[in-house]
Order: structure tokens, then C-alpha cells, then sequence
């Protein structure tokens, strides 16, 4: 088998992994990028730019409804077809042909097929073997967990891919977890003439974000007529003759629907690395330390979903911007702000834009903290998305130090509004001084001076 060198070896060309290859090879690193599947990875074939196709024409038509003038323009009903052919064009039919530029501007190799650890800095694609004189970085990304239910993984379910990627509306859709991609897609299907049944195992929907922000989301899917079960665990699934999907519930309950999505989490692609040639356990996702190495290796990274740190796009270029940086000789580069200070949007209707702790994350860290609420429609911007429109926000305020350590908008199109919360946030901005930053009037960002009159100043 031939081999040769070059300076990296990039594998995975998900966003994580294009980042760090085009930043590293635009600074005069010699780059190998290597993909078994398609350039740009889930986010942009399957997970968030189809999802945000589906998910927009919804939301643009709850405000239309809001709006005087507006809403007796509106049918009340979405072009199924329409919205579909255009998801499509948002991911280009699935394929990767117009991502090829960026690569090449940048001169970076780009090599189709799996890649394989043989030995240290040693990587086989194909029929050829790779060594990496400097670093080898795993960007290999997470596919979606099949739980151990009995009759599941036969019953042929989707997976957040088939569920941004299907071609006909489901007439009666069931719906496995009640995380992010779970009441995404039930907004999604649901406004697009699904009948959703959504079935979440804890007593919340989205469980790791501040309660108030689960009860408004859910009031709004239920309000779109998604049915909302939760306390229930799935025992069994099936698909009959006909394709009808039984789900099983402990109890005795059972549901039927067209298709069945399962969201109940992700699973590190590792195990087909042959990460045991280099002394690495592919079980699992790969621990790094803050310069994305792997168990404080010199030259092995891992960035992206495979890490398991922050499983958001955003995060993954970050620490592709880190790992790169650190290869290229900047021994004090660090990520600090891709595990707490994670931003995360949800895209339902109303949306949930967070960054940072919740109020009860805060106080089991030990943290003096305290929120401050104020309803998101309190300003006058406000009134323009529609009067009267749902949702509440809050920021989280470690009162020792006179900084926001968290912040969570709930509301119609609230997610442009994260950003000066994300900032806040990562900068530790005193709020003595955040007061002194003027929100323009008549815009929604006046939610600021709502929330810092609130807490006192």
C-alpha cells in the first residue's frame, strides 16, 4: 500500500472538521481532509439547515397571523410540496459539489472514503496510507441512538435523517424523545399537516433548560395540536404488514402512526476508526482536555460532536478554531466557553434561545444566584412581532460577582436576540457596566433594560 506525508489529516468534513482544515491550510499547513459521505456533514444534509427549511414557513405564518393587516392574507395553511422542493434546494439535492470551492480556495486535499488508524500519525484511505507529520484530528461527528427496546430498531424508525430528508407528510407521526430534535420536528410535521404524538420518558419536555421555558414550548405545541405524553416510557415497537407503526407503552397504552422518529440522543462515530491502534477506546465519545487533545496526546485532536463537550455546530467550529490554532504553535490557546457557556437555540414556535446556566444549574455549582424575569412582549419592538405574543425571559445573576451567568428568551423569533446574552456571558460584563449599554428604542433588544431595571439598577 503507497504511502506519503502531509503536515494534517483532517477526518470528518462536517463543519468541525472543514474549519480547522481550511484555517490550518490557509496558514501554510499541508491538509488532508478526508469523508466517507458527503462535505458539510449532518448539519448540512440532515440535522440543521433541512430542519430550519422546514421549520420557517410555520413560524412566518404565526406571525403573519399576529399582525393586523397581515393576517387576512393568510390562508392559514402551508404549501406541503412547496416547503419541501424548497428544503431541497436549502441542502442542494444532497450534494456537496458547491462546498468543493471553499476547500480548494483554501488548498486543501480532500480524499473520499473511511478512514483507518494503522499506527501513530499513520491513517489509511483506501488504498493509500497517510502520515501526519504533525496532528491527526477526529471530526468524525455522532449518528442518532437506537435505544434497547424490544421490536425498535425492526421496525425500521426514523432518525433525525429520514425525518429532515422524507418527501411526503406522514399522516400521523410518532415522535421518541423530547429533546431539541424531538419537538423541532413535531413543530415541523405538525405545521405541515401531521397529526404528532410526542412521547418523552422524564416529566418535562427539554429537561436541561429552565422549567418556564418547557411549559411555554409546550403549550405551544399543544396549542399546533401536537399531543404531548410525558412520564411515559416505551416498552415495545412494531411495523405491521401494512407499515403502521405500533409503539408500546409501560402501562398498557399503545400508539400508532405512519412513521415513528426516534430522538432520544446521539452516539460518537468512533468504533469503525480503528482508534486501538493508537491506544485509544472507541467505545465511547473521545475525552479532550481544552486544546481538544486526546488524553494529552501531542498530536492527536478530537473536535466537534465526537468529543462530546457541546454537541452544536457552532461549538464544534469554535473548538476547530482552538485545535487548529494549538497545531499551528499557539501553545496558550484554550476553549472556555464551548461547555457552560454552550449558546443553544431551539427553533419551535415560540423559539428558546439560552446561553449559559440555568438558575438551577447556577445554585448546584454553588453559585449566589438569583433570576430575573420579565415577559419577552414587555417592549415596544415586541409589539411589531404581534401584540400579546407568548413567552417569558430571564437572566441569571451570580450576585457575588455582579455578572450574568446565564439567560434564557423564550418567544417568537427570539433566537437573533442571544447573541448580546452569549457575549455577556463570555465576556463576564459587570452589569454596572451592561447598564450602560443603550438598547436602541423602538426595538426588541429593549428586553435588556427590562431585565437590568428588574434586578435594580
Amino acid at each position: 500500500m503507497a504511502e506519503r506525508e502531509c503536515d494534517l489529516i483532517v477526518i470528518g468534513a462536517g463543519p468541525a472538521g472543514e474549519v480547522c482544515a481550511g484555517r490550518a491550510a490557509s496558514r501554510g499547513l499541508e491538509v488532508a481532509l478526508v469523508e466517507q459521505e458527503l462535505v458539510g456533514g449532518e448539519c448540512s444534509y440532515y440535522a440543521c439547515m433541512p430542519s430550519k427549511a422546514l421549520l420557517r414557513p410555520g413560524e412566518l405564518l404565526a406571525e403573519t397571523q399576529r399582525v393586523p393587516g397581515v393576517a387576512e392574507l393568510a390562508s392559514g395553511e402551508l404549501d406541503a410540496a412547496t416547503v419541501l422542493r424548497r428544503r431541497d434546494e436549502v441542502i442542494h439535492h444532497r450534494d456537496d459539489a458547491t462546498q468543493l470551492p471553499w476547500l480548494e480556495g483554501r488548498g486543501v486535499e480532500l480524499l473520499r472514503g473511511a478512514a483507518r488508524f494503522e499506527a501513530e500519525r499513520l491513517v489509511s484511505v483506501g488504498g493509500e496510507r497517510l502520515r501526519a507529520r504533525n496532528a491527526v484530528v477526529v471530526a468524525t461527528g455522532t449518528a442518532a441512538a437506537i435505544p434497547p427496546i424490544d421490536g425498535l430498531a425492526e421496525a425500521r424508525p426514523w432518525t433525525n435523517r429520514e425525518a429532515t430528508t422524507a418527501n411526503e407528510v406522514p399522516r400521523r407521526l410518532l415522535i421518541l424523545g423530547g429533546g431539541a430534535v424531538g419537538v423541532e420536528m413535531a413543530q415541523a410535521w405538525s405545521s405541515l399537516g401531521s397529526t404528532v404524538a410526542l412521547v418523552e420518558v422524564e416529566d418535562r419536555l427539554l429537561g436541561t433548560e429552565e422549567p418556564f421555558a418547557s411549559e411555554e414550548i409546550t403549550a405551544g405545541l399543544e396549542a399546533a395540536g401536537v399531543e404531548i405524553r410525558t412520564r411515559a416510557r416505551a416498552s415495545a415497537a412494531s411495523r405491521g404488514d401494512g407499515g403502521r407503526i405500533t409503539l408500546e407503552l409501560e402501562g398498557g397504552d399503545r400508539l400508532q402512526g405512519d412513521e415513528l422518529l426516534v430522538a432520544v440522543g446521539r452516539r460518537p462515530r468512533t468504533a469503525e476508526l480503528g482508534l486501538e491502534a493508537v491506544g485509544v477506546d472507541p467505545a465511547g465519545y473521545l475525552e479532550v482536555d481544552d486544546q481538544m487533545r486526546v488524553g494529552g496526546s501531542d498530536w492527536l485532536y478530537a473536535i466537534g460532536d465526537v468529543n462530546g463537550r457541546a454537541l452544536l455546530t457552532h461549538m464544534g467550529k469554535y473548538q476547530a478554531r482552538v485545535a487548529a490554532d494549538h497545531i499551528l504553535g499557539d501553545a496558550d490557546v484554550a476553549a472556555r466557553s464551548d461547555l457552560i457557556g454552550s449558546p443553544r437555540v431551539v427553533f419551535t414556535e415560540p423559539q428558546l434561545g439560552a446561553v449559559g446556566l440555568t438558575l438551577a444549574g447556577a445554585r448546584d455549582r454553588g453559585i449566589e444566584a438569583q433570576a430575573v424575569d420579565v415577559p419577552t412582549a414587555a417592549n415596544a419592538g415586541a409589539s411589531f412581532i404581534g401584540r400579546n405574543a407568548p413567552g417569558t425571559s430571564r437572566l441569571v445573576v451570580d450576585d457575588g460577582r455582579g455578572i450574568v451567568v446565564g439567560a434564557s428568551f423564550v418567544g417568537p423569533e427570539i433566537a437573533e436576540s442571544l447573541h448580546a446574552a452569549t457575549i455577556a456571558v463570555a465576556a463576564e460584563v459587570p452589569l454596572t457596566r451592561l447598564w450602560h449599554a443603550v438598547p436602541a428604542f423602538p426595538t426588541r433588544s429593549e428586553l435588556w433594560l427590562r431585565l437590568l431595571e428588574e434586578y435594580g439598577l
